[in-house]
C-alpha cells in the first residue's frame, strides 16, 4: 500500500505540468494543494501559511512584484494560501498585465476570503483549477472501500495509519478556529459550531430550511448563509434539484448539500473511532459514491452537471449528471443484490426526464446485471473507472 502521498499521481497534475499559464489552484485543506504545486517546481516559494511570511508579505504589499521584477529569466513563482492577502492577485494581474514573463502558481482553501478581500480571481489572466480528496483512480491498488467510508480519502489521513484519526478528529476545530474566528467569516461562532453538526447529520439529505431553523433555533436566512459559507471555504458542495420542463408529477425544488469529504463528516459527528452500522454505510456508500461522480467531473474539467431528483411522494434518485447529450441517472445502492424496489425512483425520472437517459444501480456487486431493457445494475468501480471515462470519451 502506498503510504506516502507524493508518490501519487493526481489526475490534473499531468494537465498543470504541460501548461505554460499561470494557475489559481482552489481546494479544501488537506487535498494536497501545496505538495502538488510543489511538483511543479517553482523557482520561489512564499508560503503564506507561515505567520512570519505572512506577515512580512502583508506589510510590504510590493515585496512580490519587486522580486518578480528581479528575476532576470522566466520563472515559475507559486504562492501558497494567497487567500491570507487576497490583495497580492491585483499585484500578481498587474505582474502579468506588464508581460507575462513569469508563470504564477497560486493556492487557496477559500474563494469567499478572495472575493471578500476585493480580489477578482483573475479571470482570463489564469487558469482556475480544482484538488479535491483523493478519487478510486488516483488511489489505485491502495484503495480499500471500508477505509474510505470511515476515514474519507484526504490524502495525508487515507494514507497514515499512525495519526490518522487523531488528524481527523482536529480538522473540524481547527478549521473553526482559523477560519472562522480568526478570520471573522460569522460573529456567533457558537450558532455556527451547531450549524456544522446538523451540516454533517444532514450530508447528503435534501435540505428542509424550516425545519433546521426550529430545531437548531438559528434563523432561516441565517442557516442559508451558513450553508453558503461551506460552499465558499469549499467545505461542501450544493447539489441543486432537476426540474422536469414539463411534468405533472410535484417535484422538490429544494438542494442537497454533501460535506466535501466522508472522513470530515464522520468527525464532525465524532464518530470516526468506531466503525459504522450497517444503515450508516449505506448512506455513507451514497454520500462517498456522489463524491467520486463530483470530483471525477472537476478533475476533468467537464461541463457536467451534477442534479440530484425526488418528487413529493418519494420517489428519487441519488444522482443525475446531466452531460448535455443526455442525462446518466444513478441510484446508489451498498449490497449486492438488486431488487425491484430499487428501481421505483429510476423509473419515475426516466417518465419525466424528457430527454434520453442511460439508468443505473451502481452497487457492490461483482458483475453486472442488467434488470430490465433500459436499466443496469453495475459494481461502483466499474462504473467509475471504466463507465464514467468512457462516457467523457476518455480512456480508463
Amino acid at each position: 500500500m502506498v503510504n506516502d502521498p507524493r508518490m501519487l499521481h493526481r489526475t490534473i497534475e499531468a494537465r498543470l505540468a504541460g501548461s505554460k499559464k499561470s494557475l489559481l489552484l482552489l481546494g479544501a485543506r488537506q487535498v494536497g494543494k501545496s505538495t502538488l504545486a510543489k511538483a511543479l517546481q517553482p523557482d520561489i516559494a512564499v508560503n503564506l501559511a507561515k505567520e512570519a511570511t505572512f506577515l512580512s508579505y502583508a506589510k510590504d504589499p510590493e515585496k512580490l512584484w519587486r522580486e518578480a521584477m528581479a528575476q532576470e529569466k522566466p520563472s515559475c513563482i507559486f504562492v501558497d494560501e494567497v487567500q491570507r492577502i487576497p490583495s497580492l492577485l491585483n499585484t500578481i494581474q498587474a505582474l502579468i498585465d506588464d508581460g507575462p514573463k513569469h508563470r504564477y502558481i497560486l493556492t487557496g482553501s477559500s474563494a469567499r476570503k478572495l472575493k471578500r478581500g476585493g480580489a477578482n480571481l483573475l479571470p482570463g489572466r489564469v487558469i482556475l483549477e480544482y484538488l479535491d480528496p483523493l478519487s478510486v483512480a488516483e488511489l489505485g491498488e491502495a484503495f480499500d472501500l471500508d477505509r474510505a467510508l470511515q476515514m474519507g480519502t484526504l490524502p495525508g489521513i487515507y494514507l497514515d495509519n499512525a495519526t490518522a484519526i487523531d488528524t481527523l478528529e482536529t480538522y473540524a476545530t481547527v478549521y473553526l478556529r482559523q477560519e472562522v474566528q480568526a478570520e471573522a467569516v460569522v460573529r456567533d461562532v457558537g450558532s455556527y459550531a451547531r450549524f456544522l453538526d446538523i451540516a454533517a447529520e444532514q450530508s447528503g439529505l435534501w435540505v428542509n430550511y424550516s425545519k433546521l431553523s426550529s430545531d437548531a433555533e438559528i434563523p432561516k436566512e441565517t442557516i442559508r448563509r451558513y450553508y453558503q459559507i461551506l460552499e465558499d471555504t469549499l467545505l461542501a458542495f450544493r447539489i441543486e434539484s432537476f426540474t422536469p420542463k414539463r411534468s405533472q408529477r410535484h417535484v422538490s425544488q429544494r438542494d442537497r448539500f454533501i460535506i466535501f469529504d466522508v472522513g470530515v463528516r464522520n468527525a464532525l459527528l465524532g464518530a470516526v473511532r468506531r466503525s459504522p452500522t450497517n444503515r450508516e454505510r449505506g448512506h455513507l456508500f451514497e454520500q462517498w459514491l456522489i463524491l467520486q461522480f463530483i470530483y471525477f467531473i472537476r478533475a476533468h474539467r467537464l461541463p457536467w452537471k451534477v442534479l440530484a431528483y425526488r418528487t413529493d411522494s418519494g420517489a428519487e434518485v441519488d444522482i443525475v449528471i446531466d452531460t448535455g447529450d443526455d442525462l446518466i441517472a444513478v441510484e446508489c445502492k451498498l449490497g449486492k443484490n438488486v431488487a425491484a424496489s430499487d428501481l421505483r425512483g429510476l423509473r419515475s425520472f426516466m417518465a419525466v426526464a424528457g430527454r434520453p437517459v442511460r439508468a443505473f444501480v451502481v452497487f457492490t456487486g461483482e458483475r453486472a446485471q442488467k434488470l430490465d431493457h433500459d436499466v443496469t445494475a453495475v459494481p461502483y468501480l466499474d462504473f467509475l473507472t471504466k463507465l464514467l471515462p468512457k462516457s467523457a470519451g476518455l480512456k480508463s
